[in-house]
């Protein structure tokens, strides 16, 4: 009997890859996922080197440049749809700049150089720097209106929480899904005046509340994530970040909920103009509809998630997240990078 030991049908006979991870030539592959991290690796880094030092838009410049730079290494043909700005407010990926080498699938691109710019200038813990990417034209638009309001929890209670429902009402549902009491729960809590009535109905409900100064991406993932002792994300913050925070909760199997927040009548209109229903609630896969979505965070300051950039005689030590919602893989990944071969990225103070 004569056997085919061919490539192809060696890799039909013994090839267990489930077809639901394959992608085709023209979708982001999983080799893009750890390109992405290189990504966020910079921009920690040289962010990083400002921790402390009060001023976040040095920061911010630092993780920019060092972010665009590795970017154009990527490969992929990526247009940035969440950036800095437009292209006059932002000299660096400004929304519709295009990144990444040029081959490759088409992409869209979510950046946040520092999420937590501030948190960075003072020292405080959560600042990250992010990136995300998605199939084309997946990502939501989020130019009409800035903020929303959003409910993040893990996988447990993905299905039974619902924006609408009173505050209480929900909390009750995260607890009874989790196995918890509500007084055992955490909410996590942007520290904002207009957050007043929320908290009041969070703590009359029996929860307990965790606020942050910045950064909601963190504190989405931390809601969505197991083990990091929070058990939601409620309340308004950027609609840039809630898409962002979308691509990593694909991975993670939890829900973000969000509700369209305009802050004036022009900003309402604009919304209505561009065809939102500001009543619908949006889940996460209206914010990021691909199933082949990517996220990378590195951490600048320690948080809940990671580790910040640390400093070991001539090393730099960085500590990453990376996710693919194809696969629901996440990996943590711990680097050691030489510390001389980064100071293109290191801005001395003078």
């Amino acid at each position: 009997m004569r056997i085919d030991v061919s490539q192809n049908a060696t890799n039909a006979q013994y090839s267990t890859l489930s077809p639901a991870l394959a992608v085709g030539d023209d979708e982001p592959d999983r080799n893009l996922a750890l390109e992405l991290v290189r990504v966020t690796e910079a921009a920690a880094i040289a962010g990083g080197h400002w921790v402390g030092f009060g001023d976040k838009n040095l920061a911010d410049g630092a993780a920019v440049d060092a972010m665009r730079s590795l970017l154009q290494t990527v490969h992929f043909n990526g247009i940035v749809v969440i950036g800095e700005g437009e292209k006059d407010e932002a000299p660096m990926l400004f929304n519709g700049e295009r990144v990444g080498d040029g081959s490759g699938p088409e992409c869209d691109v979510a950046v946040d150089p520092i999420d937590g710019t501030r948190l960075t200038a003072l020292g405080i813990n959560n600042a990250l720097a992010v990136l995300a990417v998605a199939e084309r034209g997946s990502m939501f638009d989020p130019s009409a209106v800035f903020y929303m309001e959003k409910l993040v929890t893990g996988p447990e209670a993905a299905d039974m929480v619902d924006l609408r429902l009173p505050v209480k009402q929900n909390l009750h549902l995260i607890a009874k899904a989790n196995n918890k009491k509500v007084s055992q729960l955490n909410v996590m809590i942007l520290d904002r005046d207009r957050h007043k009535p929320l908290v009041e109905e969070i703590r009359a409900a029996g929860a307990r509340t965790k606020f942050i100064m910045d950064g909601d991406v963190a504190g989405a993932i931390a809601a969505a994530r197991e083990g990091t002792d929070v058990d939601a994300l409620m309340g308004i913050g950027g609609t840039p970040e809630g898409i962002v925070a979308a691509c990593a909760i694909k991975s993670l199997g939890g829900v973000i909920q969000g509700r369209l927040w305009p802050t004036s009548d022009d900003e309402k209109q604009k919304a209505l103009d561009a065809g939102h229903d500001l009543d619908r609630v949006l889940s996460t896969n209206d914010l990021v509809t691909s199933d082949n979505c990517y996220f990378a965070a590195t951490g600048i300051t320690d948080g809940d998630l990671l580790r910040g950039v640390r400093y070991s005689k001539d090393k730099v030590l960085t500590q990453s997240m990376v996710m693919r919602s194809k696969s629901g893989t996440i990996r943590v990944v711990d680097g050691e990078h030489q510390a001389h071969k980064w100071e293109t990225y290191a801005r001395v103070r003078d």
